[in-house]
């Protein structure tokens, strides 16, 4: 479950931390104090890209500041800390921090203290956290988001099925491409051929050797600089021991002088002894040097063919690869390509064979997993229906309906839709044809219940789940909201007092001015604070006794529930 949440620097925010509880927890406060911003900033956290609006500025600069999101999640489930530890990712302490530092406009992730990809941060918010957005619901108007819903519900029994489908229909596809591509007339067909058997022959008339290319460079650097290496190295010898004044010269008189003296003193010996084994080394360096001289002849007609042969090689580098190696793979290619074209109706057998294979088996996975989606199906729209009654759909069907896409997809063959009938003797009809707003909210709302009953993931955010409902409604929604919280930890921000009223936590949002500037504070309401808050949610600007009484009464009638 979700422990705390530290924010610093983010919109209206200069600094604050929530230590939520187990249960449900509600965040309420008034329109515009800044309820939306701590979800804002969760989801900044979880690797949401970072929104300019949402940074502070540096005073005076104009420029965006720095900015900071931590979570701290405790971890016991076994099955969340399995699933983790498949991420590379172990809860310290039973604990896994996830933070967010954005400067610049740029943000920095940091798992357990450790740099990870925004994109890391996604994968394990996955299996901690699940948002529900303000307009989240809306995208039950999609059948992709229908299928998506279903296939999260299968759960465990489609995810290596799904795998292979979609292993197996990149494959399909790519044999297809290869088909179309081959589809050549019988001239093009014989230019390609001719085209081929020359390319192939210029690079095997080549002879390439592995690393060839380097060796001839290096030699051909070496006998293009000799003119200045045997300058350079006649320079050398000159100076070291060449004549009059040179240093093997100037060395051995150093060493007659020292040697005419270092009979009268013991320390002048050793210096003599290291005299004679500085000139020893440099008779030896001169020696070899002398015979590197010796060594160097230029011969024309050896660079001519070095030189040539490095032509061909980048030659033909620069028409089949970056490196010889490339090149022979060129030739490896070009070889099996005109195999095919030589022998053109046994390759288009063998790929017409290996497409039906292909399309065998892709057939054979999109009836298993349309197969394991049915039963699913079944399961998911009687527990969804059940949860729509206790949400005030009094007489409602739900029910998803199936048809085949008009192609393989990577996600099978199957085109789901949700169907639903509010009112009796109605057919049922996509969702889009018959729920309002409010309707698709209480929807999202049923799914979620369900999906969460079957998920091991532990905290769920609701972001406004009341949008468009009010009365008797309200009140089912609560007590969905307060069975889902034995079970979960849930975090609801809410307007309506209904909801309000069944918090095991309530947190009160509001915004002040301080120093000439508008921030927001959070703030856990005790049991007096949180009736004087559902009053406000009930009274609005004037909060009267009978108000207040009212509001008394229903955190009465909430606690019986709980």
């Amino acid at each position: 479950m979700l422990q705390s949440l530290h924010v610093k620097n983010l919109a209206l925010i200069d600094e604050a931390e929530v230590v939520f509880d187990d249960g449900l927890n509600i965040l309420s406060g008034e329109t515009g104090a800044g309820k939306s911003i701590l979800i804002g900033s969760v989801n900044l956290a979880l690797g949401e890209k970072v929104q300019r609006e949402m940074l502070k500025e540096r005073e005076g600069s104009g420029e965006a500041g720095s900015a900071f999101v931590e979570l701290v999640f405790r971890v016991t489930d076994e099955r969340i800390i399995s699933r983790l530890a498949s991420m590379d990712i172990y809860p310290e302490d039973d604990e896994v921090i996830l933070s967010r530092r954005i400067t610049g406009g740029r943000g920095t992730a940091k798992v357990n203290g450790e740099s990870v990809p925004a994109s890391k941060v996604r994968e394990i918010a996955s299996v901690l956290i699940d948002i529900h957005g303000q307009h989240e619901h809306q995208s039950l108007l999609s059948k992709k988001k229908h299928l998506e819903i279903l296939d999260d519900y299968a759960g465990e029994k489609l995810v290596a099925l799904k795998e292979q489908l979609s292993e197996t229909y990149h494959s399909y596809r790519s044999l297809l491409a290869e088909r179309q591509s081959a589809d050549v007339g019988v001239e093009e067909r014989g230019r390609e051929i001719a085209l081929l058997e020359y390319e192939i022959r210029e690079i095997e008339d080549a002879a390439l050797r592995e690393g060839e290319d380097e060796e001839l460079e290096v030699q051909y650097r070496r006998m293009s600089n000799s003119q200045r290496i045997a300058g350079a190295a006649g320079s050398a010898y000159n100076c070291t021991g060449g004549g009059m004044d040179s240093a093997s010269d100037l060395i051995g008189r150093a060493l007659h002088e020292i040697s005419g003296a270092s009979s009268y003193d013991e320390g002048l010996k050793q210096l003599e002894s290291e005299l004679v084994e500085i000139d020893n080394l440099l008779n030896d360096f001169n020696r070899e040097l002398s015979d590197y001289m010796d060594e160097q002849e230029f011969d024309d007609e050896i660079f001519y063919q070095v030189e040539k042969r490095l032509d061909v090689l980048n030659h033909l580098k620069s028409k089949y690869g970056s490196t010889l190696a490339d090149v022979a793979q060129t030739l490896a290619e070009k070889q099996k390509r005109l195999a095919k074209l030589q022998d053109y109706d046994c390759y288009l057998a063998e790929l017409g064979e290996k497409i039906a294979a292909a399309e065998h088996i892709l057939k054979d996975l999109c009836e298993k997993v349309s197969k394991i989606r049915k039963e699913s199906a079944e399961k998911l729209t009687a527990a969804v229906t059940e949860a729509l009654c206790d949400l005030n759909f009094l007489d409602v069907r739900f029910e998803m309906a199936f048809a085949r896409t008009a192609d393989y997809t990577a996600l099978g063959c199957d085109d789901a839709e949700f169907l639903i009938s509010t009112n009796p003797g109605e057919p049922v009809k996509p969702l889009g044809r018959v729920a309002s707003g409010g309707e698709l909210s209480r929807i999202m709302l049923a799914i979620k219940t369900v999906l969460a009953d079957e998920d091991a993931v532990e905290t769920l955010i609701f972001d406004e789940i009341d949008a468009g409902i009010s009365g008797r409604t309200a009140q089912m929604v609560s007590e969905k909201m307060n069975v889902l919280g034995r079970s979960h930890q849930i975090i609801c921000i809410t307007h309506l007092p209904q909801i309000a009223a069944m918090a095991d936590a309530h947190y009160l949002i509001e915004k002040s001015v301080q120093n000439q500037t508008t921030v927001s504070k959070i703030r856990r309401l005790n049991e007096e604070e949180s009736a004087d808050e559902l009053a406000r949610m009930l009274g609005g600007v004037e909060i009267t006794e009978t108000v207040r009484k009212s509001a008394e009464e229903m955190k009465r009638l909430a606690r019986s529930k709980k």
